[in-house]
């Protein structure tokens, strides 16, 4: 759920920039991180799904911003009805979806559709009972205009939710690694700092947003996890490539020590790898605010 995913869902370019070679390694990275974090996350993703305040099951649902399709798999398990209309930008993302579809027998309860967002003309989504939009909405530009459109598009009594995470997740305690402590903070601060001006409602309180679009809020909760590397052994992997990705965008932005400590932790045949450590964990909040759809007064 991207992010999330959802989950850790990390916003995928527009598909005019997916043919280079570097571009694809980089939409599989952040494919990667997408499914661990769906993984490793699927049981307090599940117990999110089942509190959703919906009055009857949806049979139709939409994925906003799907990524990798861990919402879209959590939903279609939880409503075993209903089909979901999974929309992202990344072809890449979408087709990793349907081949996780396929392989579990779902092709004929999923449709990817590939859009910009960011559009003013959406493509036909339907008329969907439930919207599901997990760290998807704080990468458009118009969230307000987004959501306008998501309320006109549900059904009537439909719901939609939004779910944020705050900040990437942690991996490691506060006081590592040994020679640099908090070097974790430190760089998440540094990439905050470089995404402030580019992602501005990343961390949004999507409450009044929702009910200035129209939308009446029927639940609000945050979710706090932790799984511990002794409960996953894939815990080490999404350590490894989420760091890496935080050390590419921050790299130039650390201090020579800091960028030699991170260094260390990421070298994997090194005495200091991150997977040599026994202290690992994937620490992190999500929000999750359920509105459903009321009706407009006539003009």
């Amino acid at each position: 759920m991207t992010h999330a995913h959802g989950h850790a869902h990390a916003h995928a370019p527009s598909p005019a920039h997916t043919s280079s070679p570097a571009h694809s390694h980089e939409v599989n990275d952040q494919a990667d991180l997408l499914d661990l974090d769906a993984e490793i996350l699927a049981e307090h993703f599940a117990a999110l799904v089942s509190r959703l305040p919906v009055r009857t099951p949806p049979r139709e649902i939409v994925d906003l911003g799907c990524g990798t399709g861990a919402g879209t798999f959590l939903l279609l398990d939880h409503f075993p009805e209903a089909r979901v209309t999974a929309v992202d930008s990344s072809a890449g993302h979408l087709q990793r979806l349907r081949e996780k579809a396929c392989a579990r027998g779902l092709e004929g309860r999923v449709r990817t559709v590939q859009a910009d967002l960011d559009r003013a003309d959406w493509p036909d989504l339907g008329t969907p009972d439930l919207v599901w939009a997990s760290a998807s909405l704080h990468h458009m530009l118009h969230p307000d205009r987004a959501l306008r459109q998501i309320h006109d598009l549900l059904a009537p009594d439909g719901l939609l939710t939004v779910v944020e995470q705050a900040g990437f997740p942690r991996f490691l305690p506060e006081d590592a690694p040994e020679d640099r402590p908090g070097l974790e903070e430190r760089c998440h601060a540094a990439s905050d700092r470089r995404h402030a001006g580019r992602v501005p409602h990343r961390g949004a309180d999507w409450g009044p947003v929702l009910t200035g679009a129209g939308f009446v809020l029927a639940d609000e909760r945050t979710i706090t996890a932790t799984v511990a590397a002794s409960r996953d052994d894939r815990v080490g992997a999404y350590a490894l490539g989420g760091l890496r990705r935080i050390r590419h965008g921050v790299a130039d932005a650390l201090p020579p020590e800091d960028l030699a400590a991170l260094d260390r932790l990421l070298d994997t045949d090194g005495p200091h790898s991150i997977l040599r450590r026994d202290d690992l964990a994937v620490r992190t909040e999500r929000t999750v605010w359920a509105a459903r759809r009321a009706n407009r007064p006539a003009a």
